[in-house]
């Protein structure tokens, strides 16, 4: 689904809202990461079913409900400043002789950094 392998705009802990599919609107926050499918985790979004055998002695089988997986580019990111779905920037500051990294909320009144 998305161009660009490897690289994706949200980080675990991220609070995210779901852009477009059966999901749309919801928000939840990123559990788990997989750069390399471009996919994300999301608490609460695209439950599915899973049927789970019983694999020790007196333990219980049945039907498990888990999040699953999602494009990355169909979750955008909320700015933890206005608490709007946002596109990101980045900026780059020196702190202590090395380079960091910053993502900075699109919004033209908003604008804050964070990591």
């Amino acid at each position: 689904m998305s161009d660009t392998v490897g690289k994706v705009h949200v980080h675990s802990g991220d609070e995210v809202v779901v852009i477009n599919g059966k999901y749309r609107g919801k928000r939840g926050e990123v559990l788990e990461v997989s750069p390399k499918e471009g996919k994300v985790i999301v608490k609460g979004v695209n439950i599915v079913t899973k049927h789970a055998k019983p694999r020790k002695q007196g333990e219980q089988g049945g039907l498990l409900k888990v999040e699953s997986a999602l494009y990355a580019c169909k979750v955008q990111l909320i700015c933890p400043k206005c608490h709007r779905p946002t596109r990101i920037g980045h900026t780059f500051k020196t702190e202590k002789d090395k380079i960091v990294k910053y993502r900075k909320c699109k919004h033209s009144d908003c604008g804050a950094e964070f990591k």
